[in-house]
């Protein structure tokens, strides 16, 4: 993940916007998961939902180069 930390907030990609949120959850220290040393499972959620966003666009930067080929 590139950090787009420095970027106003509207030029930041939503696959950082939710990696990042995912990171600030389970750093909470009053979050229940935290202080049980459990998995937060939105913060998961958050994980797993931006790391298919990211295999998608992959996959659709790939076919549109093969389209463009031939």
């Amino acid at each position: 993940m590139s950090d787009e930390s420095k970027l106003p907030y509207e030029e930041q990609s939503l696959v950082y916007r939710l990696k990042k949120r995912a990171e600030i959850r389970r750093q909470i220290s009053t979050r229940k998961s935290v202080q049980e040393g459990k998995p937060d499972r939105m913060a998961d959620l958050l994980d797993e939902a931006a790391n298919r966003i990211d295999e998608l666009e992959y996959t659709i930067a790939a076919l549109v180069a093969m389209k463009l080929e031939g």
